[in-house]
């Protein structure tokens, strides 16, 4: 009998750095807010700043830290091909599931291996390829399913953000669309065709919509 998934929607967004001070001040830049404190993820040499962007949706800006030792694995988020000038930018996306094996059975595209990551008193499932990099050019989000407690989103405060939109920009719309489908995506996940890989968060601001990422002409 063929699976069928349960619903996902989108989790968090995430906006990779050489360090958390140039992601910051990328933050302030574009929405104009401070970014929230973090923690570490000492199986990724990793550390990071949240934003809330609604009850249970977040913004996470990732970097590797200078104070753990680097991972005997490649980072996630293809961490390690940026280069100290490298600008910050919306590399990719999450997308919350209640059963992520189900949903990677079912799923069009393969998002990577299952692997269980922990921050403080997070504890949760996330999908990594191997070599760290970013399907598709960051088009395919991660997968990640929640263990113990409330959603992240709620032990940060309210700065009257919210995601309203997030669009894909693909050579290849209908592949876009089609894992979509695959995924019973109930998040605002729109797909434009363009000759660039890309992706564009709406975000609604107390000072007006903003728009994160985007591609060149």
């Amino acid at each position: 009998m063929k699976k069928t998934p349960g619903s996902c929607t989108i989790d968090h967004l995430v906006i990779t750095a050489p360090t958390l001070e140039a992601g910051a001040a990328y933050i302030m830049t574009e929405l104009g807010v401070t970014m929230e404190p973090g923690g570490e993820h000492p199986r990724m040499g990793t550390h990071n700043l949240l934003l809330r962007l609604g009850p249970t949706c977040y913004l996470e800006v990732i970097a590797c830290s200078p104070s753990l030792p680097a991972p005997n694995r490649s980072r996630w988020f293809a961490l390690d091909r940026l280069g100290p000038d490298s600008p910050p930018k919306l590399a990719t996306w999450v997308a919350r599931t209640a059963d992520i094996h189900t949903t990677i059975a079912c799923a069009t595209e393969d998002p990577g291996d299952v692997e269980r990551m922990s921050r403080g008193e997070l504890d949760w499932l996330i999908t990594i390829p191997p070599d760290g990099t970013l399907p598709l050019g960051g088009s395919v989000p991660a997968l990640i399913q929640w263990h113990r407690g409330p959603h992240p989103a709620t032990r940060l405060p309210d700065r009257g953000l919210a995601l309203s939109g997030l669009e894909v920009f693909h050579p290849d719309p209908d592949r876009i669309t089609g894992l979509i489908a695959s995924l019973a995506m109930t998040s605002p996940v729109t797909v434009t065709a363009s000759r660039r890989i890309g992706l564009a968060a709406r975000i609604a601001t107390p000072a007006g919509p903003r728009t994160l990422g985007g591609v060149s002409s």
